[in-house]
């Protein structure tokens, strides 16, 4: 058989490092390629993830060709770095002829990787954006919950999340600030009555009560990429309207980050110096020790995804909730978003190269990933969900240990 490997691009970063490490341990792969713009942070997830399968590379994801060879021969691309670049490792993965998935691409960035489809197809190549925890779990989740429905009206999906860490620090950024900070200043796109329609950032506040750990948070509408593909995976069963809202510990402090103009690219003068606001605040972050777990900090928390959805069958209306449970993985120094973002990516690599997500073209996680499989793979990591009804609800929290 011919050796398999993955390469996971932004492998040293906070969710990549978890792929990387959870792949490590695949049987489905002969070696595993972590690498980064920052060699240090590749060395390091090669070391945490143990096992001598493991490598590390240096790779600016710009440099095309640089990129092409590092790919050519892969089984399977993961990539987790900043979605800006989606599309630059979308071409090098075409280039390299191979299969592609990242986490997400915040609406518009995956709505132009949706518009390769049919290259892509006419190829015979597979790319599967939005492969992660939230996008990916969630659009998964929703085509399970509506297999058996003859028609789905709407989907509200929450995701809320809890710091239970003792003594932990302050402010701490377990996801990129920079793709935060955008959620914080662009509009929230929403599927409304058949159309897209713009809303304010940090819109539409509700408290909403979501399965214990985390219990009755706020949560706001943002710009997220569900509402990007599941409209048009679920038109046939009708579909009208389709929206996103989240909150938990932080997300005002962004909020207020934003208002504030450090979210800004627009050169700012300062003593004399040019200085962008946002990349000011990212090195400052970056400075203090405020991207991921500190060392010695075991953290805990946990995050949930609600997905509230109507619909009917044989004429009766149906109102049923999907729901995952995300726990924190402190004994790799994860947190809650880093372990199921990463885990999620690794479980896609998996399928793809075993055959269990099959076709060709830029494919949604809801078209492409077989649900019950995926949720199977999900729990072996700790990771529950259920649909309810049929399925008994979550029960108390536990943080379940990974299989």
């Amino acid at each position: 058989m011919p050796m398999t490997r993955a390469v996971v691009l932004g492998g040293g970063g906070l969710t990549g490092q978890c792929t990387v490490r959870d792949l490590a341990h695949s049987v489905e792969f002969d070696s595993v390629l972590a690498a980064d713009l920052d060699p240090a942070l590749a060395e390091r997830a090669r070391r945490r993830a143990g096992g001598n399968r493991v490598e590390a590379a240096q790779i600016d994801v710009r440099d095309r060709a640089a990129l092409i060879r590092l790919l050519e021969g892969a089984s399977v691309c993961v990539n987790a770095v900043q979605y800006a670049f989606n599309l630059e490792v979308m071409a090098a993965c075409r280039a390299a002829r191979i299969p592609y998935l990242d986490f997400g691409g915040l609406f518009h960035m995956t709505r132009r990787q949706l518009e390769l489809d049919e290259s892509y197809r006419s190829e015979h190549l597979l790319a599967v954006p939005g492969l992660g925890q939230v996008p990916g779990v969630s659009n998964v989740l929703a085509m399970e919950a509506t297999r058996d429905l003859d028609r789905v009206d709407s989907i509200i999906i929450r995701d809320g999340w809890i710091d239970l860490t003792h003594n932990g620090p302050e402010v701490l950024f377990t996801w990129s600030p920079s793709t935060f900070l955008d959620e914080m200043i662009l509009p929230a796109v929403i599927y409304e009555n058949g159309a897209y329609r713009d809303y304010p950032p940090m819109s539409g506040a509700e408290v909403y009560a979501f399965a214990p750990p985390v219990g009755a948070v706020k949560v706001y509408r943002t710009l997220h990429s569900e509402p990007a593909t599941l409209p048009e995976s679920l038109r046939d069963k009708g579909l009208r309207h389709c929206e996103w809202k989240e909150g938990g510990p932080g997300i005002d402090l962004l909020r207020i980050m934003a208002l504030l103009g450090l979210a800004s690219d627009a050169p700012l003068v300062v003593g004399g110096q040019s200085v962008r606001p946002r990349e000011f605040l990212l090195a400052l972050l970056r400075r203090e020790k405020l991207l991921g777990v500190p060392e010695g900090v075991t953290v805990e928390d946990a995050e949930v995804c609600d997905l509230e959805i109507h619909g009917s069958t044989g004429g009766v209306a149906v109102e049923r909730h999907a729901v995952a449970r995300f726990p924190a993985r402190p004994d790799w120094g994860l947190t809650a978003t880093e372990y199921a973002v990463g885990v999620a990516g690794a479980i896609g690599a998996e399928f793809i190269v075993r055959g269990d997500i099959q076709g060709w073209g830029v494919l949604p996680p809801e078209r492409c990933v077989p649900g019950s499989s995926f949720r199977t793979a999900l729990e072996r990591r700790g990771i529950e969900s259920a649909i309810t009804p049929p399925e008994a609800p979550l029960g108390p929290y536990g943080r379940p240990a990974p299989r």
